[in-house]
């Protein structure tokens, strides 16, 4: 027989004992793949600082994170830095069953529930291995994830094509990796700039240590499943509004607001009410978000005209209206790396359906690097709950 506990005093005293019951501050394992300094207000991939990464080679960069100090970092036109190349070229096609798949799916399905749903189903690559996958780490398990990070962009780009009643743009085998996916994208060849910028961009947003959507990868692959599912799981959890979808959200906040003489009112408002203002303030970083530093002033000199220009500043008013209320809290809160991310995207000429899965798009390495990690030691994640539910008597 049970009763229900009636004293809620008593409730909130046993869960008051939990002073991170979101597991903020709770070291839950080690990691050599990033390092997330939030009183410094620093980011760094395999020691180097996000600040030195932001304008080198995007795949230069995803090397540098999958090998660490193996890694012929630095060295344009290393033996593993061509063989990466040439790998994600041949994997980026999506064979006829794989683009059955992608047209079967509703055009308005979410981009991020469409990449979680594909991602278990695409073929992995086979053959050699390549040298690019030497470097002790399981180069089988490498070859899996690279070829599903190599196939997101022309999952992305078809869908978006799709949706808007164009026909799918097959890829270049000339074109770059980012430059291939801007033409897949619009149908145009892109400008060297544009490519620039997206690089920068998906660098800054490559990964960042154990984030929710990262956790949730490493905790499936504690159960031993398959690279697929663990990054399916990431890209889920990515999705969430708190997390990777901030982006969109901060971008039609923006939009909402309308213009920059009511930004004032709106934070007042969203105050008053409690709603949270998206893509302001970090969990991690008690300073300025280095990410944004790097990105708002490239948001500053792309937006410089139209719609794009009318947004930017509406942000900029939100953000400096966020700052003062906050201050007269006596609290330091300023904007993340996702409130003017979507600013640089709009003016790629990117979908805000879409800013959350080019986010995936960048993150699946960090994903990647992760599960190989953790497979070192793996040990499955089980975790305890503290019971508060009725009693047995």
């Amino acid at each position: 027989m049970s009763t229900l506990r009636s004293d809620k005093d008593t409730k909130r005293e046993i869960l008051g004992q939990w002073e991170s019951m979101d597991l903020a501050g709770v070291v839950v394992g080690e990691t050599a793949i990033s390092d997330v300094d939030g009183v410094a207000g620093t980011l760094s991939y395999r020691g180097h600082g996000i600040e030195s990464l932001a304008n080198q080679p995007f795949l230069s960069v995803v090397e540098l994170l999958l090998h660490g100090d193996d890694a012929q970092f630095g060295v344009k036109c290393s033996a593993r830095a061509q063989a990466l190349s040439v790998f994600m070229r041949e994997q980026r096609h999506l064979s006829a069953a794989e683009l059955a798949l992608v047209a079967a799916l509703p055009t308005d399905l979410h981009p991020m529930l469409a990449l979680q749903a594909l991602v278990p189903t695409l073929s992995i690559a086979s053959g050699a291995e390549p040298d690019l996958l030497a470097g002790g780490v399981n180069g089988e398990v490498l070859r899996q994830g690279l070829s599903i990070a190599a196939k997101l962009p022309t999952i992305i780009a078809a869908r978006h094509r799709l949706a808007q009643g164009l026909s799918i743009v097959p890829c270049s085998e000339e074109l770059g990796f980012h430059e291939n996916f801007l033409l897949m994208y619009h149908g145009t060849v892109p400008t060297a700039d544009q490519v620039r910028i997206l690089d920068t961009v998906q660098i800054l947003q490559m990964e960042h240590s154990f984030n929710a959507g990262t956790f949730a990868g490493r905790v499936c692959a504690s159960t031993q499943a398959p690279i697929a599912s663990s990054i399916a799981a990431s890209i889920g959890t990515l999705f969430g509004v708190l997390h990777g979808g901030a982006d969109q959200a901060a971008l039609e906040m923006a939009m909402e607001v309308g213009s920059v003489d009511r930004a004032e009112a709106f934070v007042a408002e969203c105050l008053k009410s409690k709603r949270k203002i998206m893509g302001m303030g970090h969990r991690e970083y008690k300073v300025l978000d280095p990410r944004a530093a790097i990105l708002k002033p490239m948001a500053q000199s792309l937006c410089g005209e139209g719609e794009g220009r009318e947004l930017l500043e509406v942000l900029v008013a939100v953000e400096q209206a966020c700052q003062q209320a906050f201050a007269a809290n006596g609290k330091d809160i300023r904007a993340n790396v996702e409130f003017y991310k979507g600013a640089v995207f709009h003016s790629l000429g990117i979908e805000r359906l879409d800013f959350t899965a080019l986010f995936a798009m960048a993150r699946v390495y960090g994903y990647i690097a992760h599960y190989l990690e953790f497979a070192q030691c793996s040990r499955l994640i089980r975790p305890r709950a503290r019971y508060v539910g009725p009693v047995l008597v």
